[in-house]
């Protein structure tokens, strides 16, 4: 196996057992197993624990916005944009194979804010509260910060909805509680 290859696939193993079972659950001996590959070749790709942790969380975020352009790409107003994301998250957390969000779960892993789990968790979500400010000011909002916080609670409510209940879970009608919030945002017609 290439090196190329042998990073990838630790990450790829390491994405899906963080991802479905938490950082702390998911040790190196299971990660190291899980991915066919030695210790030692997962140490010599990722020199920690950490360093395997930051580098699936970036590919997350990248994943992310990836998915989030992908969402909002047929919206025309900044409104429908939005109305747009809560919909496809709607249809994401309705779905066996989701388990939540992955900085979510990393900043319950680890608290402490100089992890770096969490400051990749944070700096993400700084990053998803930016874009929504952003799009309810586009969208005329009357208080653009209180909106895009309110939909930043309204997006990780759902996230954990599913990561405790499940695909049936309370954010099967996420979108509609997303439409109630702009609707009460003041004029978002733009």
């Amino acid at each position: 196996m290439s090196n190329s290859v042998s990073r990838q696939k630790i990450l790829d193993t390491a994405a899906d057992l963080f991802y479905r079972e938490g950082f702390r659950a998911t040790g190196v001996d299971t990660l190291a197993a899980a991915s066919g590959t030695g210790k030692m070749t997962l140490y010599r790709h990722f020199a920690t624990k950490d360093e395997l942790i930051a580098a699936y969380l970036e590919h997350s975020n990248q994943q992310f916005w990836s998915w989030f352009e992908s969402a909002t790409a047929g919206a025309s107003t900044p409104r429908a944009r939005i109305l747009a994301f809560f919909t496809a998250l709607e249809s994401l957390v309705n779905q066996p194979t989701c388990h939540g969000c992955p900085f979510l779960n990393a900043a319950v892993d680890f608290p402490d804010s100089d992890h770096p789990g969490h400051r990749l968790a944070m700096e993400h979500k700084d990053a998803v509260r930016r874009r929504f400010r952003q799009l309810s000011r586009e969208a005329g909002a009357s208080d653009p910060d209180l909106l895009a916080d309110h939909l930043l609670l309204l997006m990780d409510g759902a996230f954990m909805a599913v990561r405790m209940y499940g695909s049936q879970n309370p954010a099967s009608h996420v979108a509609r509680a997303a439409r109630v919030l702009l609707d009460a945002a003041g004029p978002t017609g733009a």
